[in-house]
């Protein structure tokens, strides 16, 4: 895709738009937040030691353990990247972003695919006005959106390094072990959460394109 000019403003705004979506372009998730559910951590990754299932970081706790549960990491395991962020509490801002943009069947069809993708936190720091504005351009939005997304699975010693998105630009991952950070600012605050088709690594703050 071919990357677009983007004013400081119009970025930030994007930015607080996400990552995930339950089943059709057009269809309402209906996923709430489980009641008494934990707000995704901002804190180091190394505060957390890796989980017996491979996720590692503090926001992992925010993740509902019941397997019947939809946003359980269980759960998400057997379905498509899209559907799994969907029944997420910490990824419920990124549910409407990527469908607004038209891009749950693109995601869930996709064949192997890494997805960083920013809490509801990350969401909330930016201002409802620009965040509305880059929901209702669409080609914006896709633009930001598909920069959070890698082809091909990474894991965790697969990780750091330079990437390149499916919108064209590159995302630098430094860090190892369960710490790492992208594009020098934003944390990996819950990592290697296994969907039926991709790897997603939770992040703390909107990653921006280069204009």
């Amino acid at each position: 895709m071919r990357p677009v000019k983007l004013t400081a403003v119009a970025l930030a705004a994007m930015l607080g738009l996400g990552l995930a979506a339950c089943g059709g372009d057009g269809e309402d998730s209906g996923a709430a937040a489980p009641a008494g559910s934990a707000p995704m951590s901002s804190a180091p990754a190394s505060s957390a030691p890796a989980m017996a299932d491979g996720q590692f970081g503090p926001g992992c706790a925010a993740v509902p353990t019941d397997a019947s549960n939809p946003g359980s990491f269980a759960a998400m395991a057997k379905v498509p990247v899209a559907t799994a962020a969907s029944g997420n509490p910490v990824l419920s801002t990124l549910v409407t972003a990527v469908k607004q943009a038209g891009l749950v069947d693109s995601l869930n069809s996709a064949p192997g695919v890494t997805v960083f993708a920013p809490t509801n936190d990350a969401f909330g720091k930016l201002p409802k006005a620009d965040l509305d504005k880059v929901l209702a351009d669409k080609k914006m939005l896709t633009d930001v959106l598909t920069y959070h997304v890698v082809e091909g699975r990474l894991s965790p010693d697969q990780l750091a390094g330079t990437h390149k998105t499916l919108q064209g630009g590159e995302v630098t991952v430094a860090g190892s072990g369960t710490e790492f950070t992208v594009n020098g600012a934003s944390t990996v605050v819950c990592g290697n959460v296994q969907t039926a088709n991709a790897t997603v690594y939770i992040v703390d703050s909107v990653l921006m394109p280069k204009s």
